[in-house]
């Protein structure tokens, strides 16, 4: 059996203004039935980046990146000189184009001898992507010791609604792949995606001026039976071949974790897959709303102190690009 890579720490690194849910005034300007629904999704506040003009500016992701890539750091008593890789998980919106927001972020850490590349274009599993990506280059070259993989999450424009689904915080989030026993072992992992679903989420931003970009659902009906049917049989399959690996079935994991939209949505994939979503799920969602790629991060790092060592834990994302994966890790001795 391949000896698994570890993860850890992770670091997550949240703004410190918080705005409810209900203030926002997109949400105060919805009819009334839609406004409903919003406060239904089972989001309190999110965090909220802000320039003088009330909204995150060019580069942010890379400041809430380079935020959380020096707190992981730090936890593990390592220089950004010790990497051997970095990954940047892109943002949604680049400063620029043409240039490189992976290679800003070498440069903001300081992680000058780090082989450094970006890994993005899944929504919420880019994520898994880049953490497989660092996995194999760890396996790869057995030289190397120590991957940090960073991202920002960051609204792409003002409003922070997504309609039907959710409401968008803004955060940073870093984490360690590494050798040693760390907090968790990356055991086995699974990605599927379809193409048919390529511009189901949009923003029109060519010739358009970024205060009127807007998140655009093309078919709220796609989404909401045939999308949601589609990936309750992916991640069903996906599930089955991943716990097979240590011939586990749902009822003997310790945690099933998975990234934040709404309420409803918990209720869904509990009803659909037969699992219970652990606690830090709807916790984090009530006080951070969607954070992108990094739900699933602080879900993980909120659920270690409830998981033993050699407990397992199935990690599920999915992505309304569309893309799936799922993730079956074991706690370790490591306490970082």
């Amino acid at each position: 059996m391949t000896a698994p890579v570890w993860l850890g720490p992770v670091s997550v690194h949240h703004p410190p203004e918080a705005v409810a849910v209900a203030e926002l005034p997109e949400v105060a300007a919805l009819p009334a039935a839609r406004r409903d629904h919003v406060l239904s999704l089972g989001i309190d506040e999110v965090r909220c980046l802000r320039d003088h003009r009330g909204r995150a500016g060019p580069g942010a992701e890379v400041d809430l990146a380079a935020a959380a890539a020096h707190q992981a750091l730090a936890r593990a008593d390592l220089a950004a000189d010790d990497l051997d890789a970095l990954i940047l998980v892109q943002g949604r919106a680049p400063q620029y184009l043409l240039a490189s927001e992976a290679t800003r972020l070498q440069a903001r850490i300081g992680a000058t001898r780090a082989a450094t590349l970006s890994v993005g274009d899944l929504g919420c599993v880019s994520v898994s992507a880049a953490i497989d990506v660092g996995v194999a280059l760890l396996r790869g070259r057995p030289a190397w010791r120590h991957v940090l993989v960073a991202m920002g999450a960051v609204a792409a424009t003002a409003e922070r609604y997504r309609p039907p689904m959710t409401v968008l915080g803004d955060a940073g989030a870093a984490v360690l792949l590494g050798r040693e026993t760390g907090r968790w072992g990356w055991i086995d992992h699974r990605l599927r995606s379809d193409g048919t679903y390529a511009d189901l989420f949009h923003i029109d931003y060519r010739d358009v001026p970024s205060n009127r970009w807007r998140e655009t659902c093309s078919d709220e009906l796609t989404y909401s039976f045939r999308l949601a049917m589609e990936s309750r049989n992916r991640l069903r399959d996906l599930n089955r071949e991943v716990l097979a690996t240590r011939d586990l079935t749902p009822d003997r994991l310790d945690a099933v974790l998975m990234q934040n939209l709404s309420r409803g949505a918990f209720a869904f994939w509990q009803g659909a897959l037969d699992v219970k979503i652990g606690d830090a799920c709807p916790a984090n969602l009530a006080r951070y709303g969607h954070l992108g790629p990094i739900d699933v991060l602080a879900n993980l790092d909120d659920t270690a102190a409830d998981v033993p060592p050699g407990g397992h834990v199935l990690v599920m994302n999915s992505s309304p690009v569309a893309a799936w994966s799922s993730a079956l890790l074991v706690r370790g001795t490591g306490g970082r």
